[in-house]
């Protein structure tokens, strides 16, 4: 009998992730009608029910909840052995799923990924962008990229990038017409342009330090966008002034369309770090790519 459940369980675990039998049969190349069908007979032999069905969504129920949590993890573990024996081959190959924010994309990772791709044409790399801390276990990510003092404690953190800062940057026009704050409280007077976060409602702090002492103001203005470009466009135009990452606006600093203020404010951090569990077996691809991109602080 146990034998005979175990396709059906995979097929269990793949309609409760993707929360659709439609979305689960293409996934699996399966039709959908023998895909419920065979769900149906795992709730039949174990003679209870593991799916609540509606028009719109599958959901699971407590006890199927509870049997996907338990084999689950069993099933991971069995493909990431898998992974790794086909990962036996001369050439390197494998897919890669890493999440990271807008600016380690732009700044720290495609630099180098563009040639790594060029050079290992059977890899396939997957980048999802989010500025959240996302939980790359539960969200099933090879890895995640993050500034370093953002990387949980029970992380393999591996250093990809140089130390950069934030700097608060507005156009010379604005200067001339608002003047210029000379401490971060001053910013409260000014029209500032604010990043929304993901999380419902989160507005971003803008974080300042000097000499130890550590400051979160939080700013207010008539723009607020979600995107690093769009703020940085907006402050070109001179609506109003933007906490964005320095290497970002060199270039505009540099041609005098930007300035920055308040840089005795602006420290440095620890710059972004690669991290992935430890418990997770990787392929000979991804070791390659935390190679290429390892970053050697001089």
């Amino acid at each position: 009998m146990l034998k005979d459940n175990f396709n059906d369980l995979f097929y269990l675990i793949v309609v409760a992730r993707e929360r659709s039998f439609t979305r689960a049969a293409a996934k699996l190349g399966v039709s959908q009608s023998a895909l419920s069908h065979a769900i149906r007979g795992l709730e039949e032999r174990l003679q209870i029910r593991l799916l609540t069905r509606t028009t719109r969504s599958v959901t699971t129920t407590e006890a199927g909840e509870s049997l996907i949590n338990s084999i689950g993890p069993r099933f991971n573990e069995i493909e990431e052995e898998l992974i790794v024996l086909t990962d036996m081959r001369d050439r390197i190959a494998g897919n890669i799923r890493i999440t990271l924010g807008e600016h380690a994309l732009h700044s720290t990772v495609w630099p180098v990924l563009q040639p790594f791709l060029e050079t290992y044409p059977d890899v396939h790399v997957e980048l999802t962008i989010d500025n959240t801390l996302t939980d790359i276990v539960d969200g099933r990510y090879d890895a995640g990229i993050r500034p370093g003092e953002q990387v949980a404690k029970d992380m393999v953190a591996v250093r990809i990038g140089p130390d950069w800062r934030m700097v608060v940057a507005g156009s010379p026009a604005y200067f001339a017409r608002y003047g210029k704050p000379q401490t971060p409280h001053d910013l409260q007077n000014h029209n500032c342009i604010n990043m929304r976060l993901p999380t419902p409602g989160g507005l971003y702090a803008w974080e300042f330090s000097k000499d130890g002492q550590e400051i979160r103001v939080w700013v207010e203005g008539q723009l607020t966008f979600n995107n690093l470009a769009s703020r940085i466009n907006a402050a070109t135009s001179g609506m109003g002034l933007a906490f964005v990452p320095e290497d970002c606006v060199a270039d505009a600093v540099a041609q005098g369309t930007l300035e920055t203020v308040l840089d005795e404010w602006c420290e440095p951090f620890p710059g972004y770090f690669l991290y992935y569990s430890s418990r997770k077996q990787h392929t000979a691809a991804f070791a390659r790519l935390i190679e290429t991109l390892r970053y050697f602080v001089h």
